[in-house]
């Protein structure tokens, strides 16, 4: 059984080709941005940046763009979540085994989840009954029975090679997890927490995102340069879609019809219409390794981490422009702000 430690208190293309393609006319695309998000949203103030090589935390002042301050969190914090109660941001330290705690809104941190064994990717079911960990350097998927802050190991499954990202149905049954080294999917069954089946892929798969009424798993195939779409029922592939070299991760724009990619080697971040599977454009000019995103509530603003340049690029979505960079810590990967536009 793992609790929580308490600490102290919880408290660019050009503008109208990509139009022409997007919705035809050039008003289009920001209508759509502007529907994904809430009217009368609450914008954010702090931004959180994972420095995985500096075992840090960049916090940015999101009006002034600028950082704050830089705190130590664990060895190698690779991604983040908010709890299921959206009051605490879980920060998975791979190297340092444990999981820090943080208030979202101002960056305090207020515990730690001890002897969570490398957790490089994490996630919550969508019942919130499972906690996943991937342990990429071990080759291990840790399964968690969870219970408000109560994490109890259920079962520990052996993949090969190197787990990576994580998605799941709607209705909880099946995690998916990416394999970069053996370039393989896996399906595993979260009621028996066996593998239900493994199936190739690209090469360097990581990103996974499941299309509305989980109809197929989009993998972004880092050692290629596309995105795979797998029909995931019939465990057979349906196409690939051309985006950049190091298709990487993704970032749903939150009207259930788009989804961002970003190409960590080609610099580049594609945007991919779900219902077409096609690439609709793409954000050019990005300082190198882009890769984690995030996007204000109001559907206007994508943040993301640029992974081999040190800095964070602030993207304007209606223009698809980089506006500015930030300079951050090394290699920084995970991005989190709340409130923030659906993930959906």
């Amino acid at each position: 059984m793992y609790t929580f430690i308490k600490i102290r208190g919880f408290r660019t293309i050009a503008t109208s080709a990509l139009l022409t393609l997007l919705l035809v006319n050039q008003n289009a695309f920001a209508q759509a941005s502007n529907a994904a998000a809430p009217v009368a949203a609450n914008q954010p103030k702090l931004a959180v940046i994972l420095n995985s090589g500096e075992a840090s935390v960049s916090l940015i002042d999101m009006t002034t763009r600028q950082v704050i301050k830089t705190i130590p969190v664990g060895k190698e914090p690779h991604h983040l979540m908010l709890t299921p109660d959206q009051k605490t941001l879980l920060i998975a330290n791979a190297a340092g085994n444990d999981v820090a705690l943080m208030n979202p809104t101002t960056g305090e941190l207020t515990g730690r989840i001890p002897n969570i064994i490398d957790p490089y990717q994490i996630g919550y079911s969508p019942n919130h009954k499972w906690f996943v960990a991937n342990g990429n350097r071990l080759d291990r998927v840790d399964i968690y029975a969870a219970d408000g802050a109560n994490l109890k190991l259920a079962k520990t499954v052996k993949l090969a090679k190197t787990p990576s990202h994580i998605a799941f149905t709607a209705d909880s049954k099946i995690a998916f997890i990416t394999l970069q080294d053996s370039n393989e999917l896996a399906a595993i069954d979260l009621e028996t927490q066996n593998v239900m089946w493994v199936m190739p892929t690209g090469k360097v798969p990581a990103g996974l995102w499941m299309t509305p009424g989980d109809q197929y798993l989009l993998v972004g195939i880092t050692g290629e340069d596309n995105v795979q779409v797998i029909d995931w029922k019939n465990r057979k592939e349906i196409k690939r879609i051309p985006t950049g070299k190091g298709a990487h991760n993704f970032r749903p724009l939150g009207d259930k019809k788009h989804v961002f990619v970003s190409n960590r080697i080609a610099s580049t971040i594609s945007l991919i219409n779900m219902q077409t599977l096609e690439k609709v454009g793409d954000i050019t000019g990005l300082p190198a390794g882009p890769d984690d995103m995030e996007i204000t509530p109001d559907g206007k603003t994508l943040w993301v981490t640029l992974r081999f340049s040190k800095k964070v690029g602030v993207i304007d979505i209606p223009t698809m422009k980089l506006v500015t960079v930030i300079p951050v810590g090394k290699s920084p990967h995970g991005v989190f702000f709340t409130p923030r536009a659906g993930w959906e």
